[in-house]
């Protein structure tokens, strides 16, 4: 199939970021929502300052605090290609398609990433709708409805015809959607049971590529948590592996929430730290029900837990709680 053809992005403003502990690219990849690979040509081509100084090198270590400018360099061409990229398909049929979106694949193309995502891959193997504002600011998203972030896995859902898109849409819009994720959280939880989070979430004020709760342009957030098994770190603190079941959709809500509760999840360097025993945040988005968007039956979608957020719970010496996909559904 050939590439479809996008909007050409004029230049982009430099970015502005306050740097957090780590190697610059991977500091940059989490910092920007782009791949370590992309950031590293920014690099090599000299789109990079930290403090003012011109960094050439990948693997130079920051200590947290520097200021790091990118000018973002245009990509270099303007078509969207498809892509033969493997895809593990939850649920097809003629109106949508169900995946379990992998870590490290953004949702769709956008500035500065033309290849190597979800939307490329499903090119490869389908058209995709274009339908009202499918090709806009903010990328090229045909058939998109809700996204995850580059590095949270799980159930990912794509409407392969404009109706269904617009129907979609709606659900998630009128909240008929029902999400669970499960995540670990990485600070001093607290909680025996339950805690329901309700803070909302805008714009970092300084730190434009971050959300935080208040901020800029604010939107009501709500979450859920649940806390499904427990353990000391042994430095005075507690780690959680726990369920969360958003009410809304905002961006990085439940990283902003759980950073909010003094739990960051694992991974997220910029929430939180880098870990060493994940290289991503520990956030999978496990269960999706929503209604088909023609015969408005309940479709039930499970993405199974990976192995590497199962394997830096045990790693850090958690104990896995039973049946794990079945204490994590939602029965709530």
């Amino acid at each position: 199939m050939p590439g479809v053809n996008a909007s050409s992005v004029p230049p982009s403003s430099p970015l502005h970021l306050e740097a957090t502990p780590g190697r610059l690219d991977a500091v940059l990849a989490a910092l920007t929502d782009h791949s370590r690979s992309q950031v590293a040509g920014w690099i090599a081509g000299g789109h990079v300052q930290v403090d003012g100084g011109a960094a050439l090198k990948s693997s130079l270590k920051l200590r947290g605090g520097e200021q790091l400018t990118v000018q973002v360099p245009p990509p270099a061409e303007a078509a969207v290609e498809a892509e033969q990229l493997p895809l593990d398909v939850l649920f097809e049929d003629d109106t949508l398609i169900a995946v379990n979106k992998p870590p490290g694949m953004v949702t769709h193309p956008a500035p500065g990433v033309r290849s190597g995502t979800l939307v490329n891959a499903l090119l490869g193997r389908m058209e995709l709708p274009r339908q009202l504002d499918f090709d806009g600011e903010g990328g090229y998203r045909p058939g998109i409805v809700h996204r995850l972030d580059k590095d949270t896995s799980g159930v990912i859902v794509v409407a392969k015809t404009v109706e269904a898109h617009a129907r979609l849409a709606a659900a998630f819009k009128d909240r008929d959607t029902r999400k669970s994720y499960l995540a670990i959280a990485a600070g001093s939880w607290k909680a025996a049971g339950p805690v329901q989070v309700d803070a909302p979430v805008g714009r970092h004020p300084v730190q434009r590529q971050r959300m935080t709760v208040g901020g800029a342009n604010a939107r009501d957030a709500q979450t859920l948590f649940t806390p499904l098994a427990a353990h000391p770190d042994g430095h005075g603190r507690t780690l959680a592996l726990v369920r969360a079941q958003p009410r809304t959709g905002r961006t990085h809500q439940l990283r902003v929430h759980l950073a909010h509760l003094g739990s960051p999840i694992l991974g997220d360097a910029v929430y939180g730290r880098a870990s060493e025993v994940i290289s991503r945040q520990a956030l999978h988005a496990q269960f999706l029900e929503l209604p088909h968007p023609m015969t408005g039956e309940t479709l039930r979608l499970h993405a199974p837990v990976p192995d590497d957020l199962l394997g830096a719970w045990v790693a850090l010496g958690g104990a896995l709680p039973g049946d794990l996909e079945e204490l994590t559904g939602m029965r709530t």
